[in-house]
């Protein structure tokens, strides 16, 4: 399975994966995720939000026990995140299978659709759709950056847009999901190839758009100038000095310039900024000390600032009970994490749980992401146990 999904839409230059929402490469992954299903006699199932599930047992009868993951990935990303809970998830289908399990409860797996927002700047819009934490309408208004609406990337690629939404029906015939994925950071010690996720840090995304004054790059005066680039560089020095300050995070990892020319002084600069912390009173502190430092530069620069929120998560705690039940099954720590799921979007409607793979380097987003083959292997046989132990009660 592993061989067969490694060269989806990987960027021969960078050896990153660009598997962005209702691609070509997407649909690939979606196509196999179809034939991994029903090569093992599965009910496959595809969503009114366009998510994929493959069911053991009746989906209706209630109390189901679910797991999966993603897909898609970041731009130029790695191939753990998100793959290795899907593939896990199968394989660890296989070894019940293998034990003679019998199960007492439905299981499925399942496949969220743009977990990673790398297309239409939301992330988990599968998961969100399905849980109402984002509203068909607001869905709808979605675009990437050739200015295509989500509805008409999914009537492009051939899927059904007008049924999406909240789907409170599917959630209340589940009974418990779990989700594995490749640790991103490093906590797990030498001895420990698994772990289980406590909670997820409250995070979010913010569009800062610098409006300045288009002009030519070699004739106009360094005083006369109304400079945005000079106040989204400011800002992003700033925003790195006061996480440091508050023990969080901020990231600015994206910008587009317009007109976005060597010898033009830029009009119009967006910056988007992703910041996480422990608690919500900080990030959102910190959000406002950096919208008031960009504003404060913008007023030196002669350049208008004006933020916009696109999403935000808050803190998540995984349920306490099925949390403590897994640590305890596996004999395996509780870890922190500032990255946002698919299993945390759901936590506030069903219980939920993490596990978390080995990643030696701890590095995520980056084709340099990599997890070793025994420590794989070894959340497979973990993500197995835990299924057993919760569909065969």
């Amino acid at each position: 399975m592993w061989a067969e999904l490694l060269p989806v839409g990987r960027s021969a230059s960078s050896g990153g994966y660009r598997r962005f929402a209702w691609n070509s490469a997407d649909a690939e992954c979606r196509a196999w995720f179809e034939q991994q299903a029903r090569s093992r006699g599965l009910a496959y199932e595809l969503d009114r939000n366009g998510n994929q599930w493959a069911w053991l047992g009746d989906p209706q009868a209630g109390g189901a026990v679910v797991t999966g993951s993603h897909l898609d990935s970041v731009p130029d990303g790695g191939a753990f995140d998100g793959p290795l809970g899907v593939v896990s998830s199968f394989a660890a289908l296989d070894e019940l299978r293998a034990r003679g399990t019998e199960l007492t409860r439905p299981l499925a797996i399942v496949n969220f659709g743009d977990e990673e927002g790398a297309r239409f700047g939301v992330a988990c819009i599968g998961s969100r759709l399905t849980a109402g934490v984002l509203s068909r309408e607001a869905a709808y208004e979605l675009r990437d950056a050739d200015g295509l609406r989500l509805p008409d990337a999914m009537e492009k690629a051939g899927y059904d847009p007008g049924a999406i939404g909240a789907d409170d029906d599917r959630l209340a015939r589940i009974g418990a999901f779990v989700e594995l994925h490749v640790e991103q950071g490093r906590y797990l010690a030498e001895d420990q190839p698994v772990g289980v996720a406590g909670a997820i840090w409250p995070h979010g995304r913010w569009r800062f758009d610098f409006h300045g004054e288009a002009n030519h790059a070699g004739t106009t005066r360094i005083d006369d100038r109304r400079d945005p680039m000079l106040t989204y560089a400011n800002t992003v020095l700033a925003a790195r000095k006061k996480a440091g300050l508050a023990g969080a995070l901020a990231t600015f990892g994206k910008v587009a310039v317009e007109p976005n020319g060597t010898n033009a002084i830029a009009s119009l600069v967006r910056g988007w900024l992703d910041s996480r912390a422990a608690d919500e009173r900080t990030l959102i502190a910190l959000v406002a000390e950096i919208e008031r430092a960009a504003a404060e530069r913008g007023e030196r620069d002669g350049v208008r600032v004006e933020l916009t929120r696109e999403s935000y998560t808050p803190v998540v705690e995984f349920d306490g009970p099925l949390r403590d039940r897994l640590a305890k099954r596996l004999d395996a720590p509780v870890l922190p994490t500032g990255a946002g799921h698919d299993a945390g979007i759901l936590a506030s409607a069903i219980p939920t749980a993490m596990l978390f793979v080995r990643n030696p380097s701890g590095v995520s987003h980056s084709p340099a992401e990599h997890a070793e083959e025994a420590d794989c292997l070894a959340g497979v046989a973990a993500l197995a146990d835990v299924l057993e132990d919760l569909a065969c009660q």
